[in-house]
């Protein structure tokens, strides 16, 4: 994943985080601002869970969340299934 796309879309993409991450607050979510190494921190602290837990987890994350979704949710189009 482009974690330079993800900061350019981030309005876009900060729905999915907190759909994946409910804990994190919309104050949180504005201090990521699309940034991985923020998201990293920002989920150990919400969680309680270890560096190398909240890692596994944004990796897998990242492989659920294609790049494409992030120009299919910026141009208001569905994507294309099939």
């Amino acid at each position: 994943m482009n974690w330079d796309r993800v900061k350019g879309n981030w309005k876009q993409v900060r729905g999915k985080v907190k759909e994946q991450w409910g804990e994190l607050t919309d104050d949180s979510l504005d201090v990521i601002d699309g940034r991985r190494d923020i998201l990293l921190g920002k989920v150990q602290e919400a969680y309680g869970i270890s560096k190398d837990q909240a890692e596994r987890e944004i990796k897998a994350w990242e492989s659920a969340y294609r790049e494409d979704d992030i120009d299919a949710n910026k141009s208001g189009r569905s994507k294309r299934v099939g």
